[in-house]
């Protein structure tokens, strides 16, 4: 059977210890597509045995039909069938921890009343030193409304409680850097606004996130204009940063310049704006931008808001008009950040020759890999299970500890720039192929290289307010 495991479920079974039985459990979960990962003990006794089995299956439906023909297995009884992924989020996924031990009556009275009374008086005298006197150092939040969760939509606060708790395990794991989820009751602009400004006295950063478009760009203008410590919308930059670096080797492997070729971007929403800028930024000439209704261009009055008609003065210089099927053809590169399957491989062979393909709508690509191979020179898409991921994670961890290490008042485009180029550059002339143009996600290199080209614009554009004696990356 050609069974994809995407879903993972402990079945707990309880059964006496005959010879053969083991065998036959496996048997049966053979028989229904399954592939056991792990089995392990939970008790034994004279009376009989108790297993968890590790189930790697398709989906959750593919998970009860295994654990339903177990039990017809004569002498088994099934305990409880659980979802690997709902046991690692029980009770959240992080949690706050004493840096400082309380053993005597002495460290109280340090880290608590009375001393801590005369670091209070420090920072009121002082509130640069709130930096090197509380948390807000290494401080980020994590902030969202939940209005554009991953692929899931609108699906409110609480419920994006676990992907901003994910991002702040990022946050730590690949950067050193503290990270805490803020998920606000309110979709208003001007809330959201005002709640984001209250926080800036308890974090050194702010990452916004899963806000819908085009809400999101406003209210990262709004902030960055009014706050003093720097605002990031990783879905819009992140992605922006990311996608270039993996673009810089995708052309450096076809022999093609940045400024020469012709790239049409599939999504006018926020990242597809981003990826567009940066692009530009970073010398590319010729960007087209495509949304449902085809090329944005100066002049078009339909389906066209603010976010479009900045896209449609700065882009597509030659004022193409068309599908994207139309404004394809030719193109050297494609990058789509929209929705699956609206790349064919017909428009995809009327491209320019070795072309590249960025296909990164989650879950399902613009077109699928399988369908694209043998007529792209490069395939990249968001999905962990492809070559080439372009993976946000490869970002905002290391810009972020940069960031903090020079206390930078903002991310300026410099930054952003210097970010991509890090990225891309972990990757050397001897080691660049097709299904490698960009870092893997746990490749320890990249958060460090990131934080100091970072730290390094920063300071260079005279947006950063100290000098870093280390960087906490990997500690």
């Amino acid at each position: 059977m050609d069974q994809t495991f995407s879903y993972s479920a402990t079945i707990r079974l309880t059964y006496a210890n005959d010879r053969g039985m083991l065998g036959r459990i496996a048997t049966a979960i053979g028989e229904q597509g399954g592939m056991i990962g792990a089995i392990d003990i939970v008790s034994s006794s004279g009376k009989g045995i108790t297993r968890d089995v590790s189930v790697n299956a398709a989906n959750a439906e593919h998970v009860q039909r295994i654990a339903e023909h177990l039990e017809t297995i004569p002498g088994l009884e099934l305990q409880t069938v659980s979802d690997q992924v709902f046991l690692k989020h029980l009770g959240g996924k992080i949690e706050v921890v004493a840096k400082t031990p309380i053993k005597s009556r002495d460290d109280l009275s340090s880290v608590y009343t009375p001393g801590v009374a005369r670091v209070c008086m420090a920072i009121h005298d002082d509130v640069e030193s709130s930096y090197s006197l509380t948390i807000r150092k290494n401080m980020v939040a994590v902030v969202s409304d939940g209005s554009a969760v991953l692929g899931l939509g609108n699906i409110g606060p609480e419920a994006a409680m676990p992907v901003m708790e994910g991002k702040a395990m990022l946050f730590k794991e690949f950067g050193g850097v503290d990270a805490f989820p803020i998920c606000i009751a309110t979709q208003d602009v001007e809330e959201i606004i005002a709640t984001v400004q209250r926080l800036e006295p308890t974090f050194g950063g702010i990452n916004l996130e899963d806000i819908s478009s085009p809400r999101c760009i406003e209210i990262e203008r709004r902030l960055n204009e009014t706050m003093d410590i720097p605002v990031f919308h990783d879905d819009q930059h992140g992605t922006a940063i990311v996608t270039l670096a993996g673009l810089e080797n995708a052309l450096r492997l076809v022999q093609k310049k940045l400024s020469d070729v012709k790239i049409v971007i599939n999504g006018a929403g926020a990242a597809g704006a981003a990826i567009a800028k940066l692009l530009q930024l970073a010398g590319a000439e010729h960007v087209i931008v495509c949304d449902r209704e085809g090329a944005i261009y100066a002049g078009r009055t339909t389906r066209m808001n603010p976010v479009k008609d900045e896209l449609a003065a700065v882009t597509n210089k030659d004022g193409l008009q068309g599908s994207l099927r139309d404004v394809v053809r030719g193109a050297d590169v494609f990058v789509g950040v929209s929705s699956p399957d609206v790349l064919t491989v017909d428009d995809v062979k009327s491209m320019a020759a070795e072309p590249i393909v960025f296909a990164m709508a989650n879950p399902d690509p613009e077109i699928r890999p399988e369908l694209a191979n043998g007529h792209v020179a490069v395939m990249a898409t968001g999905r962990s299970d492809h070559p080439n991921q372009i993976n946000n994670v490869l970002c905002f961890p290391g810009l972020f500890r940069g960031v903090l290490d020079v206390r930078a008042s903002e991310v300026n485009d410099a930054m952003k720039v210097a970010a991509a180029k890090a990225i891309a550059d972990i990757i050397t002339d001897d080691e660049r192929c097709s299904d490698y143009i960009i870092p893997s996600v746990f490749d320890r290199r990249v958060a460090a290289a990131v934080a100091k080209a970072v730290a390094d614009a920063a300071a260079e554009t005279g947006v950063a307010r100290r000098r870093p004696k280390n960087s906490a990356v990997g500690l």
